[in-house]
């Protein structure tokens, strides 16, 4: 059992909510992370057709049963009618404790909205954390970029490429033909692994429209389902105003970087040490660091890109309202001059607001002036909370 960062956040609102709700990609410890933080909840899986039913027959009087010592109901989005019986329960009997659990964030957050706004603490629990995987040998970062975050590969010694092959295969027979009827299933592959092709560029769906042979409203829809299960993200671009033509594009990235190298035919790490991928590669698994941070310490995402018509680029800035962090993501282990290049002309334009600057590589931490060059196992090995402050 590795000890999820998550739990901390969850352990600081426990008295202030009834209703906890966890979502966040299939496999990423969602289940093993309520059994052990609410080990005396009673468990079932929606998943479960038979549970389904039987629920079914009295779904208020199961509610109230098994809520009263507590009740973890695992992929909730299947029986999405339930959410209004939870509703009544929890108003009715403020005592009792729901954990509500799904891999649909779009499903999920709908029914919510409906029927608990206001009434659930909600989390997101992504793929384990450099820090998480503290007690594994993680010196080796192509290693790390081919077996990416999901616990089984870890704690079960899985091969990455057997994982994610099994785990790409279950996520299209089960989560996309749910969400939406995709008539050209070849179609819709090619368009996952154009995708991966992309991480760390901006997303132009007219592109890739041109080279699937669909419609731009259908590559649209594809990675709506792509980001509410779990499979991607768009990082936005910064929209300050500070006198210079911003890019409005988002940029995309992947949850995970294990399946980013399955979906591009990576099958082990020494093809990764020279595979055109790897800076981007390298950049994702930096981005997706970030986020884990933020969503580890129940916040949402800060994170932002900045790029002009000029082509000056920062990979991250960190918005925190009153002033920005400002972080450059190299993948070299040796230390180039023109690595600050593009820090030192944002600090010109943002001035004190920007009130940090670093630059990540894969070398050794050093310091110059004004500047930090820090080592990403290095930045991101503390616990979450500690990160944060």
């Amino acid at each position: 059992m590795i000890f999820r960062e998550l739990s901390h956040n969850i352990q600081a609102v426990a008295l202030y909510y009834s209703v906890f709700v966890i979502t966040g990609p299939r496999q990423s410890g969602k289940t093993t992370l309520c059994k052990n933080h609410f080990k005396n909840y009673n468990y079932f899986n929606l998943e479960d057709l038979e549970t389904r039913e039987q629920i079914a027959l009295e779904p208020k009087h199961f509610l109230k049963k098994y809520s009263k010592d507590g009740l973890i109901l695992d992929e909730v989005q299947k029986y999405p009618e339930l959410f209004s019986f939870i509703q009544v329960v929890a108003d009715e009997n403020p005592e009792h404790k729901f954990v509500l659990t799904g891999s649909n964030n779009f499903s999920l957050m709908h029914k919510i909205t409906q029927s608990l706004a206001g009434r659930a603490a909600l989390f997101s629990l992504l793929p384990m954390s450099v820090s998480e995987l503290g007690e594994f040998d993680l010196s080796d970062t192509d290693n790390l970029l081919f077996s990416g975050g999901f616990p089984a590969v870890w704690t079960k010694k899985m091969p990455p490429y057997v994982f994610c092959k099994n785990y790409y295969n279950t996520y299209i027979e089960r989560d996309v033909r749910q969400l939406m009827n995709i008539k050209d299933i070849n179609k819709f592959q090619i368009f996952v692994k154009l995708c991966a092709g992309r991480i760390g560029c901006e997303f132009n769906a007219s592109a890739l429209s041109n080279e699937i042979g669909v419609s731009v409203n259908t590559i649209s829809e594809w990675l709506g389902v792509l980001e509410m299960s779990y499979i991607l993200f768009r990082l936005p671009p910064f929209y300050k105003n500070i006198g210079k033509r911003l890019i409005k594009t988002p940029k995309i990235y992947f949850y995970d970087t294990a399946l980013v190298c399955f979906l591009l035919g990576i099958e082990n790490e020494s093809q990764l040490k020279t595979h055109h991928i790897r800076g981007a590669l390298f950049e994702n698994a930096v981005v997706i660091e970030f986020m884990k941070n933020r969503f580890n310490n129940g916040k949402d995402s800060n994170l932002y890109f900045y790029r002009d018509k000029s082509q000056n680029e920062i990979d991250i800035i960190e918005d925190f309202s009153e002033y920005y962090y400002a972080s450059e993501v190299k993948s070299a282990r040796e230390f180039h001059g023109d690595f600050t290049k593009t820090l030192k002309y944002l600090s010109g334009i943002l001035g004190t607001p920007l009130s940090k600057t670093q630059v990540i590589y894969d070398g050794n931490t050093m310091n110059l002036e004004n500047f930090r060059m820090v080592n990403f196992r290095e930045i991101f090995s503390e616990p979450a909370e500690q990160q944060n402050a």
